[in-house]
């Protein structure tokens, strides 16, 4: 199929941006790497009138150090962010995150922002932002304002973004040593939609775990935290016994959507599956260090 016709326009900066998102409202798209938009035009998923081409501005684009903070321009593509020196040595999960995304072509066009934007349930920097407690930049007309990954994401392919609203960029603290940090997914093919994926972002004092954020990706209509199993492992020491308990508590906590081709019972036991890998990786890990 061929996209209905629609105008196209690049604006130069950011007031000529939000001109054209007030006038158009509803009928006008933002393009970005376009890796999600151009299919849904072609598929007549999506039948703006306008499209916004806003690769142009600049602002949007980098990654640099803020205090404790690591920032991701929005236009900043899929490649940089895992070729990026800085991410490999203050984030290190989207390093991990990153040859998971697709296909290389769709990496070197895709960006940070057009997938934080879309908010796919399946999509891997979704789930990073909210394992890492990353922060949403979100800019309009009226100003700037930051909201958690965790309070951005709200159901499918919907998120806290208002209508004048773009997202400009994100956030992440930068890892210390206490830190821990992995990433994996289940797919049929690499670069298809993982069935389930699972991103851990942990700090330990010793083998004794601080902190473990477990964000689920391809579960829930939005990336999933597991709370109850996170606050059963605090203040644990996490040896193998540990990691059953927890394997424990998620099949008990874990209430899975299904999708076209796997039912609840499946992505329960994947999530199972990654929870025991990774956190058995985990406590390798402080185990090695503590030797």
């Amino acid at each position: 199929m061929k996209s209905a016709a629609f105008d196209y326009v690049k604006p130069g900066t950011m007031a000529e941006l939000f001109e054209l998102l007030q006038t158009h409202g509803d009928e006008a798209r933002m393009l970005a790497g376009g890796q999600t938009l151009l299919a849904t035009l072609n598929m007549r998923l999506s039948e703006p009138q306008l499209v916004i081409d806003i690769t142009g501005l600049d602002e949007l684009r980098g990654l640099r150090q803020e205090g404790d903070r690591l920032y991701i321009g929005a236009l900043t593509t899929h490649t940089e962010i895992e070729n990026s020196a800085l991410v490999s040595q203050h984030a290190p999960m989207l390093a991990m995150a990153a040859p998971h995304i697709a296909h290389r072509a769709i990496r070197n066009s895709g960006t940070w922002g057009g997938s934080i934007a879309y908010g796919d349930p399946a999509a891997e920097w979704p789930c990073c932002l909210c394992a890492m407690d990353g922060q949403i930049h979100l800019q309009s007309p009226s100003g700037h304002r930051k909201i958690s990954a965790t309070d951005f994401f709200m159901d499918l392919y919907t998120t806290a973004l208002a209508p004048d609203e773009v997202v400009v960029g994100a956030d992440v603290p930068l890892a210390s040593q206490a830190d821990w940090f992995a990433f994996d997914e289940l797919a049929r093919r690499h670069g298809d939609y993982a069935v389930a994926g699972l991103a851990v972002a942990a700090s330990f004092t010793g083998k004794v775990a601080q902190r473990v954020n477990l964000a689920f990706l391809g579960i829930g209509a939005i990336p999933w935290r597991a709370r109850r199993t996170e606050a059963l492992l605090v203040g644990k020491t996490l040896d193998l016994a540990t990691v059953e308990i927890a394997v424990a508590s998620l099949k008990a906590e874990l209430d899975p959507l299904p999708d076209l081709t796997h039912s609840p019972e499946t992505k329960r036991h994947l999530a199972t599956v990654l929870a025991r890998r990774l956190l058995s990786a985990a406590h390798a890990s402080r185990s090695a260090i503590a030797a």
